[in-house]
């Protein structure tokens, strides 16, 4: 099968690299708009499967060009271009595995299009959304009834600095969401939405993390998928203990703000000029980071009280020479990527990865991550014997 890769930042060439390594992939473009950036993915995947294409990814035009000779494409683009590349992949009939999560209710819109044209488009495939979704989704499918699911990630650096204990590894303008939009989650059967910054909560960690926090975030496609099958569900977002609170006193003050203020006759954008000062501070000593991953489920089983607690601490890959959120992002969207080329997907139309990756197909999945280097350990506590 011929894939494509769009864009080929850090995780894009990720999924380059290991992508080419399989049978069932014949050829894989990688396709940016800086020619630099593809020149260097062709030399970290050095292999002759390999095809580089600078070309602009600006609509759905320019995507549905590319992706008009493809078979299987995954998105690794800004959140702003995940409607125009999923678009395109309908137009041009080709499968789509795309990173970002957000939006789909826009992108449920395009189901029936998507189940016309023959394609599977899924939305949200990295480790959160991603690989978090479908931990708490086989969760709920182990219980007789499910209470409750929470999903908690997080890339924190491995050697932080004050005074924000935080380091950004890909775009900053994905982090400042979470600290400026609603989060969705799901309670009785219904969505509802938090305001940013809600629900902080001390979360512990094995060494070397220790203390953390956490704050409710958005949980994408599963407050839609899943509200029906537990009573609460959402996802929390890790960060270094202090770090929330203090981006929630900027937020209070409007520093995150879009709307343009005067000042000495020039306007500006109260977020951007936040941006500008945060980028600086925003780096760690080095550059590898950790991502922390926890999925708890609780609920009855077997007249049982239990809890299923899925839980990883990943490091910088060194053989790699990744960080650990582009290794755990992209792996898990590159599988997918190939279990649809080697048709162990056949599903067709917007699915998202938590109603693909449960059942008989966990398991097998779950491996192929660990042969890769993900590693997630699973635990089962029985919290109330019933008799």
């Amino acid at each position: 099968m011929r894939a494509a890769v769009l864009g080929t930042g850090m995780i894009g060439t990720t999924v380059v690299s290991e992508l080419a390594k399989f049978t069932t992939i014949d050829t894989v473009t990688a396709v940016d708009v800086n020619q630099n950036s593809v020149n260097k993915c062709l030399e970290i995947a050095n292999n002759s499967k390999v095809i580089g294409k600078c070309a602009s990814l600006e609509t759905v035009e320019d995507i549905t060009k590319i992706l008009q000779d493809v078979d299987v494409a995954v998105a690794c683009l800004p959140h702003s271009l995940s409607l125009p590349a999923i678009k395109a992949a309908i137009l041009a009939k080709c499968h789509l595995v795309d990173l970002v999560g957000s939006k789909y209710e826009e992108k449920k819109e395009l189901d029936k299009q998507a189940k016309d044209a023959g394609v599977i488009i899924m939305p949200g495939c990295g480790v959160a959304p991603g690989i978090t979704n479908f931990l708490a989704a086989q969760g709920i499918e182990m219980l007789d009834e499910a209470d409750e699911a929470v999903m908690i990630c997080g890339g924190i650096p491995r050697y932080p600095k004050p005074p924000l204990w935080y380091q950004v590894v890909f775009r900053l303008e994905s982090v400042l969401g979470l600290y400026t939009r609603p989060a969705r989650a799901a309670e009785n059967g219904k969505l509802v939405e938090f305001p940013p910054l809600s629900g902080l909560e001390t979360v512990n960690f094995p060494e070397p993390v220790g203390v953390c926090e956490a704050v409710i975030t958005d949980a994408h496609s599963t407050a839609y998928t899943l509200k029906d099958k537990v009573k609460k569900l959402y996802e929390k977002t890790v960060r270094y203990e202090g770090h929330w609170r203090k981006m929630d006193t900027l937020k209070e003050l409007g520093f995150f703000a879009e709307e343009l203020i005067e000042v000495n006759g020039n306007y500006l954008s109260p977020r951007a000029l936040t941006e500008k000062i945060l980028v600086p501070n925003m780096k760690g000593e080095s550059k590898e980071d950790i991502t922390v991953l926890r999925v708890e489920v609780s609920g009855q089983k077997d007249w049982q009280q239990v809890k299923y607690t899925w839980e990883m601490v990943d490091f910088y890959d060194h053989e790699r020479n990744i960080t650990s959120m582009a290794k755990t992002t992209a792996i898990p969207a590159m599988l997918l990527a190939n279990w649809i080329a080697a048709k162990k997907i056949t599903e067709v139309g917007i699915v998202p990865i938590e109603n693909v990756i449960i059942g008989e197909r966990f398991n097998p999945f779950m491996e192929e991550l660990k042969q890769l280097g993900i590693e997630i350990a699973f635990r089962k506590d029985v919290l109330i014997q019933n008799h």
